[in-house]
């Protein structure tokens, strides 16, 4: 077999291990020769699963996932107890330690949300094609990719949160987030975490009183419990828990930002990405107290009877819940996107007022990225005809989703993106980048640098009209172009750009900083200048292009 000289630089590193035992160098020699099975050399066997092949330690009890294509998988490993019964609207609880191994070789059950019909539209399902298996409250589970175990290295840590607003999702939803690849390419772990989500992560029944105080924020507090996990557990896997960076995208990335502002993930979180998704506040307090007043009358429950909501099936829970929120939206007049569950601004947990308006606060010290993509919604995907509007069509669309102002709105783009027809100025309106600035600009208050970007690739599929849709860059930051085909068409050109950013990406997790040799300088970003790295085929720094059409919505 032809070895190539990394390869013999491994087994010289495993030789040495094995000096003084031979059980310990037949391991090592087996988990050696899946590390040398890599994409580049398919040839040779690519999994590997024994019963002394990819164990773990963990303070709870020790695990046991395989070796694919060189790269260590545990998947499903518990970093909290079941939050069913009792546990529900309860702060996360630590898992109970097992003896023996417990098999880590498949996902965690994904946290209660409703997943009905979730294939039916055969376009999205053919783009998309969420991963979705079991279903229950035992869903506080982790998966971790690494590239070594116990080789004495302290590699950087990157912690993926999914999106799906705070209501769906789960930590391998989509084939982009499998951290395979940028594992191996970067040198890294890679962990992703399932979490509670809507009304079962974020009733607010402290009316109730002693016990039920943290019930509107269990579903952060899990992510907490998550990064606590790994603080603790992560040197086992090869990783550094003083070097830990977590990304999330959509409702992953205002998950992001809450945890940042959080006080008690303090020494948890060293960098920070948020991609098509960032928030700069939490859920007024009085009204997620408002609505969990109406959730126990919709159940015709006293607040001291809410324990009852506890034995209820989880989706009988979040049916009723989704009533109550409703009626109440209706009866007070309430719209958009704090009228929903979601991380709430209780003081303890999560600070009230802005994120970032601390300069002194713990958040002040953890670099940032924001990134958006500029057709967030891509309307004439599925609608050729769109693509055919022209000018005066466009006005009428804005005026009715924007309740007027459309020849303003419309006018101020077509100024600030001349080379742009009616379809992909709907696009960028949609996609406006007023809240990634605002939050941008409140964390400029602090003195960590702040980097943006803004992603315009648009895949080859759908004869063009797919364009930079949301999502879509998620599997360009992880490396997974060729992997989630059906959003890129796979092949070299999403490649050369995801090397680029992932590049960047490995960089900001080293030194916080995402400055590489494949992109331009990136200049920290300024409200004054707006710094702006523009992601496409061609990368380029632009200086916030659409200031003044942003202006225009107002």
């Amino acid at each position: 077999m032809r070895i190539s000289k990394s390869g013999i630089m491994k087994l010289k590193t495993v030789s040495l291990l094995c000096v003084g035992s031979v059980l310990l160098c037949g391991i090592l020699a087996c988990s050696n020769q899946a590390k040398q099975s890599t994409e580049e050399n398919n040839d040779e066997q690519q999994l590997f699963i024994g019963d002394n092949i990819a164990v773990a330690q963990t303070q709870y009890g020790k695990v046991k996932g395989f070796i694919l294509k060189g790269i260590y998988n545990f998947r499903g490993v518990p970093y909290g107890a079941s939050t069913a019964g009792e546990n529900r609207f309860m702060p996360p609880r630590e898992p109970e330690p097992w003896e023996g191994i417990r098999p880590a070789v498949f996902w965690g059950d994904t946290a209660p949300q409703k997943t009905k019909g979730k294939y039916r539209n055969s376009y999205s399902t053919l783009v998309d094609h969420w991963n979705y298996y079991d279903v229950s409250e035992d869903c506080l589970m982790l998966n971790i990719w690494t590239p070594g175990l116990t080789d004495n290295k302290k590699r950087p840590v990157l912690v993926w949160l999914h999106g799906g607003g705070f209501t769906n999702g789960n930590g391998i939803e989509q084939d982009g987030y499998n951290g395979e690849n940028i594992s191996r390419y970067g040198d890294i772990v890679f962990v992703s975490i399932n979490h509670r989500l809507g009304p079962i992560g974020f009733s607010d029944l402290s009316v109730a009183g002693k016990g039920f105080e943290a019930s509107g924020n269990v579903g952060i507090l899990d992510l907490v419990a998550g990064l606590k996990w790994v603080h603790n557990n992560i040197g086992q896997f090869g990783g550094d828990p003083d070097n830990v960076t977590i990304i999330g995208q959509s409702g992953g990335g205002s998950k992001v930002c809450t945890l940042v502002a959080m006080p008690e993930t303090q020494g948890l979180i060293h960098k920070a990405i948020a991609l098509s998704g960032n928030s700069a506040d939490a859920i007024d307090k009085n009204y997620s107290a408002a609505v969990g007043k109406v959730i126990l009358q919709e159940a015709g429950l006293k607040p001291s009877e809410a324990n009852k909501l506890q034995q209820m099936p989880w989706l009988d829970y979040i049916e009723l819940a989704n009533r109550a929120m409703a009626k109440y939206n209706e009866q007070a007049g309430i719209t958009g996107r704090r009228s929903n569950f979601g991380p709430i601004a209780d003081g303890t947990h999560i600070p009230m007022g802005g994120f970032f308006t601390n300069p002194s606060a713990p958040s002040a010290n953890i670099p940032m990225i924001f990134c958006t993509t500029n057709c967030e919604f891509s309307l004439s995907r599925d609608n050729s005809t769109l693509e055919q509007i022209d000018k005066k069509q466009l006005v009428e669309m804005i005026n009715q989703m924007k309740g007027g102002n459309g020849d303003k709105i419309v006018d101020a783009y077509a100024k600030a993106f001349p080379d742009k027809k009616p379809i992909e100025l709907l696009g960028l309106i949609l996609s406006s980048r007023e809240n990634v600035i605002a939050t941008a600009n409140q964390k400029l208050t602090q003195k960590a640098p702040v980097y943006l970007a803004w992603f315009g690739w648009n895949p080859p599929l759908f004869d063009g009209r797919m364009r930079a849709f949301h999502c879509l860059d998620i599997c360009f930051w992880l490396k997974n172009t060729d992997l989630m085909i059906t959003h890129t068409g796979g092949g070299k050109r999403p490649r050369d750009l995801s090397m680029k950013m992932t590049d960047a990406l490995l960089n900001f997790m080293r030194i916080g900083n995402p400055n590489c040799a494949g992109l331009p300088e990136w200049p920290q970003y300024t409200a004054e200048k707006g710094a702006t790295m523009m992601l496409n085929d061609v990368c380029e720094v632009v200086y916030d292009p659409d200031r003044e059409a942003r202006e225009s919505l107002k």
